[in-house]
């Protein structure tokens, strides 16, 4: 056990996380292979459901830390660690996409050339549209993101043993130049792998919208965790209402702001009433995928929402962690929405496939045992950070 002069006591997780995690990976991969080997197709839109899943909780992450740095916060600094293993899935994306890379034409109507010369449309964008140019982006990006992550998280790990303030300046810095580098990798990732899924259609505000829904899954995951390791007693004695409220505040107000992004989006279109953007909404209106999108209203943004409003809600431990679990299936139900479509046989309607149940499980087997694995050699609480004590000492 390792004390520090907040009297933190370093201790292993629980038990269940690994075996959690372990089983869903192990039941996953196999899952995942039969599925590749039943329908390579679906599979393949599947499988990249569940990594922009991942993507989102991962970048996400890594986006609360820099923002933490930037804004000063004070009350999160002891929940930093959180996001920090979440963020530890970012290296693994290296592996992650290359299936994606090799799948390029079971989901790319643009990677096939003969359509490209036929299609006067995606000849114009070929010059952005073609497999060199998309590898040679996704793996610049992947980059730059492990590249903050590791400079952030050394510090910050560094820091714990030196209790060196300067650390903290130091990261404040580099969050300060991740966060225009994250507003645009986040959008042009967007446009790579859900928005160019259908090559004719465009929206100017895609990337906001995949960064809201980005957000609110890392804060979900953060969150769900934080409650969790209170309610063991992780977090005790110091951790009280206002720090649940902070979480509650904020996964409140990124629920509206992906409401307003998402309204936004559909209004500008339907307003103009141009052919050539609108057919995207309209596909998302035939046969059973109006159930699918009547379905993301109600569940991404109104339970949330009515669940979230007032303020004793967003400090109760057991709703947060129901709204989390809810808003990370919200996502993952929103980026169904936003890929499945897109498959030649599902454009008329949704047809149930087993196959489409599979790749959660991989995810989160995948997301559990990373997370297990990190935060089995690291401190839960950054104990050499500056703001620490004022942020286990916060009150609202």
């Amino acid at each position: 056990m390792h004390q520090t002069e907040f009297n933190y006591q370093r201790k292993d997780l629980p038990a269940g996380f690994s075996k959690f995690g372990f089983t869903f990976l192990i039941i996953g991969l196999i899952l995942s292979v039969a599925a590749f080997f039943v329908d390579q197709s679906r599979a393949a839109f599947n499988y990249l459901v569940i990594y922009m899943m991942i993507v989102s909780i991962a970048l996400g992450s890594l986006f609360l830390i820099a923002l933490e740095y930037v804004v000063g916060a004070d009350w999160s600094t002891p929940f930093r660690r959180i996001p920090e293993f979440f963020a530890g899935l970012l290296p693994l994306l290296f592996i992650l996409v290359i299936p994606l890379l090799f799948l390029n034409h079971d989901l790319f109507h643009w990677a096939h050339e003969e359509a490209v010369k036929q299609d006067k449309i995606l000849e114009g964008k070929a010059p952005y549209l073609n497999l060199s140019f998309l590898v040679i982006r996704t793996i610049a990006f992947i980059a730059i993101w492990v590249l903050f992550y590791f400079v952030l998280k050394r510090n910050s790990k560094k820091q714990d043993s030196t209790k060196d303030q300067s650390l903290t300046t130091k990261n404040i810095r580099f969050s300060a130049a991740f966060i225009p580098l994250f507003a645009i990798t986040i959008t042009f990732t967007a446009v790579d792998w859900l928005m160019s899924l259908e090559p004719h259609w465009f929206s100017t505000i895609f990337g906001v919208y995949y960064f809201s829904g980005t957000v609110i899954a890392a804060l979900a995951a953060v969150t769900l965790i934080v409650v969790i390791l209170k309610e063991k007693g992780y977090f005790s004695p110091w951790m009280t209402d206002d720090h649940l409220y902070s979480f509650g505040a904020l996964l409140f107000a990124f629920v509206n702001f992906w409401a307003y992004i998402a309204f936004s989006q559909f209004m500008l279109i339907w307003y103009a009433d141009l052919p050539e953007e609108t057919f995207w909404y309209l596909t998302r209106w035939e046969g059973s995928w109006v159930i699918f999108s009547l379905l993301l209203i109600l569940i991404h943004f109104i339970v949330p929402y009515a669940m979230l409003l007032s303020q004793p809600a967003k400090m109760d431990s057991k709703r947060l962690k129901f709204i989390s679990v809810w808003l990370l299936f919200a996502h993952l139900f929103d980026l169904f929405w936003l890929i499945m479509p897109n498959m030649q046989p599902l454009k008329k309607g949704y047809v149930f496939n087993w196959i489409d149940l599979v790749f959660p499980i991989l995810g989160i087997g995948i997301v559990l045992t990373v997370f297990n694995f990190i935060a089995k050699k690291e401190n839960l609480i950054p104990v050499g950070d500056p703001k620490l004590k004022r942020g286990i000492n916060f009150h609202l």
